[in-house]
Formats: C-alpha cells, structure tokens, sequence
C-alpha cells in the first residue's frame, strides 16, 4: 500500500474510530454487576443499583469524575484474582468504554488502551485455550481459530473485538497497528454470525462504520455499511440514539447524502433521551447530533 494511501487511512482513523469506539459499550457494561459475583452478598443489590443509577444519569461530568474509581476498583480485584475470565472481560470493557469517552491525552489514552486489550486477551485465552495465540498467528490461523467459537463465546469476543479496536485507534501513527483491522471486522462479522442481537446489535454499528471508513475508489463499502446501521436500528427498536448519530457521521457525509443526514440527527434532537438503561448514551447522542449539523452547514 502506498504512502500516501497509509496516510489517507490514518486521516480517515483519526476522524472515525474515535467515534465508532462503543459509548454504548459503557451503557452495556455493568461492571458493578459482574464484580458482584465476587463480593458479599449483602453489597450485591447495592451495585446492581448504583450500576443502573449510572446507565441512567444524564450528566456526562458527573461520570467522567466517578471512572477512574471503578477503574481503580477493578484493577484491585484482578490483583486478588487474576485468571477469573469475567472479571477480565469487565475490566477490558470499562477501561475501553472510558478511554474512548472521556481520555484526550494521547500518551494516557495508549496505557488504557493497552491495558484493556491485555485484559481483553486474557479472558478470550482462558476461555478459550485456542485462542491464546490470536495476534502471532497468520491471518488465515486467526479466521480458522474464529470459525470454531460458538455462541457462548460472544460476550468474551465482543469485548475484545471493541478493545482491539480503541487500542488501534490510540497507536493508528503505528500502520502494524492499523494493519490489525482486519481482525478487529473479522471478529465482528464471527460475533454477528452467532448473534447479531448481542449488545443491541453493537456489532452491526462497528461493522457498519469499518465499511464506510474510505470511499468507495479505496475500498469502501457503503451499501454494506448501511446494511449494518439498518440493522442496529432495526435490533435496537430506536432505543439507543448513538446508531442514528453514527449513521448520519459515517454513512450519510460518506456519500453525501445530507437529507438523510440531517433527517438522523433531527429525529435524535426530536427524541425523549430518558430511556433506562440509555439516558447516559442518548444524552451524548444529542450533544453530538447538534454539533454535527452545525459542521454539516460547511460539510455539505
């Protein structure tokens, strides 16, 4: 691949993947929840609902201040126990889930980011012995090693499909690193193969802004990529607002389509953000739908 296409793709990173990076992974995520497995019983019906209470808070502030402590929180019970898979797949998502939203510092962003893979890749390993070797092996040993999971795996590849990709997005200078997507949409592909439901149908929107990443002359597919944000839609029933905000940022500037584009984001503006479980994503779905069609006077 040419220089200038490198560059070209690392411009097109730089632009999306931050925003393809799940925000609703962090809605989907009930850290506490997993944690509670592992703690008394008598605090179990306090995290479950302090991890509701955050789903469904709408001041973006008031969790960004509260993170670092679960991030913190988790890192300590690893330290009690570190081989116990689902507390490795909940740290992963909580580490990926509030680097994307909420660390700009490039260098912090990266020691997150490789945090998350490393627990990402833990708990698939653990799981699934095969799987230990997933980033040495040849692309076509990776595919053959994918095509063997089953449904009960999906929770496991998710999260790591979705830390795999916010740690590309934080080294994308590094093109070996950009030279992984491949397997980050490969995952994604396996995990909507088993279930495309799964996480509302998560998978569809990464898949669906991995195919409209580049235009069509270096490699885009937007008619697939529109598929995938159809189906979000379809799988979430309109509940989580952040499909229509990447619909609009991804598809619709990709092809120019501005009628579609500011059709998505006017009907976000229009919408009651208060669903439970969605406040907190929805909330920033609106902030970033009138930053969008602001910019879309000069986009379009």
């Amino acid at each position: 691949m040419s220089v200038s296409c490198q560059n070209f793709i690392r411009t097109g990173l730089e632009k999306t993947l931050p925003i393809a990076m799940p925000f609703y992974t962090l809605l989907c995520v009930l850290l506490l929840s997993g944690c509670s497995y592992f703690i008394s019983s008598a605090t179990v019906d306090m995290t479950e609902n302090l991890s509701q209470a955050i789903l469904n808070n709408n001041d973006l502030a008031t969790v960004e201040a509260g993170g670092p402590a679960y991030l913190l929180m988790v890192d300590s019970l690893l330290y009690r126990d570190p081989d116990n898979e689902s507390l490795l797949r909940s740290a992963a998502d909580v580490y990926t889930a509030y680097t994307d939203v909420f660390v700009k510092d490039k260098d912090r962003a990266k020691k997150l980011t490789d945090k998350a893979l490393d627990y990402a890749l833990r708990a698939m390993c653990i799981r699934r012995p095969d799987t230990c070797s997933f980033r040495q092996s040849s692309f076509q040993e990776f595919k053959n090693t994918l095509s063997t999971l089953s449904v009960k795996d999906v929770p496991d590849l998710f999260t790591l499909g979705s830390a795999w990709s916010a740690w590309i997005q934080t080294h994308r200078e590094d093109w070996d690193a950009v030279a992984e997507i491949p397997r980050v949409e490969a995952i994604m592909e396996r995990v909507v193969e088993l279930d495309d439901a799964y996480q509302d149908g998560a998978a569809h929107l990464y898949l669906g802004v991995l195919a409209t990443l580049l235009p069509p002359a270096l490699g885009g597919k937007p008619d697939v990529g529109k598929q995938h944000f159809e189906r979000a839609l379809e799988i979430s029933k309109n509940k989580n607002l952040m499909v229509k905000v990447l619909y609009a940022r991804h598809y619709a500037r990709l092809v120019f389509d501005r009628e579609l584009h500011d059709r998505l984001l006017n009907a976000v503006l229009k919408a009651n953000p208060d669903v439970p479980g969605y406040t907190l994503g929805n909330t920033l779905a609106q902030q970033q739908a009138r930053e969008l069609l602001k910019s879309g006077e000069d986009y379009f």
